[in-house]
């Protein structure tokens, strides 16, 4: 059965993110098991950890999202832009609260962007949205693309723990 170019991409997103992927961990399966002290751990100052990569990409999830409705910036469920300081401060018991908040945030972005993408028709894939520089297609595909970038880049920080 042929399927649509915008199910190809809803497609691409969820194995990216979801899996299962042939490439190895999607971005969930990367976070999977790491615990909160885990999500905190710094490779080196000034790099970022995995706590701060998973909100990173919620966020870019969000981003896709408002510019795909073509909204103006709106408020991401965090202060701020892109890149979300996680760090010391986030301790104790509070930590696998907020940990679990942050992966929670991470998997409703998914969702919403999904359900952003779904009912978009082939005929508008290859136009920018108002105010965009890139085509719909572009910042699908990006995304995904993005989810894969970062889940790599979270094994690479657990293997430097010692954590896988």
């Amino acid at each position: 059965m042929a399927r649509n170019e915008i199910e190809k991409l809803v497609a691409m997103l969820d194995e990216a993110y979801a899996g299962p992927a042939w490439h190895g961990p999607c971005l969930r399966g990367s976070l999977r098991g790491v615990t909160p002290g885990q999500a905190l751990w710094r490779p080196a100052p000034g790099r970022h950890n995995i706590w701060e990569l998973a909100v990173h990409a919620a966020y870019w999830k969000y981003a896709v999202r408002r510019q795909l409705l073509g909204l103006k910036q709106g408020s991401f469920v965090e202060e701020g832009s892109n890149w979300f300081e996680r760090g010391p401060r986030v301790a104790g018991g509070a930590a696998a609260t907020a940990w679990r908040r942050g992966r929670a945030v991470l998997a409703r972005e998914h969702e919403e962007l999904r359900a952003t993408v779904l009912p978009l028709g082939d005929s508008l894939l290859d136009f920018k949205p108002p105010g965009s520089r890139h085509t719909r297609r572009r910042m699908i595909a990006g995304v995904a693309f993005h989810d894969v970038y970062h889940a790599g880049q979270i094994q690479l920080v657990k293997r430097l723990a010692g954590t896988r």
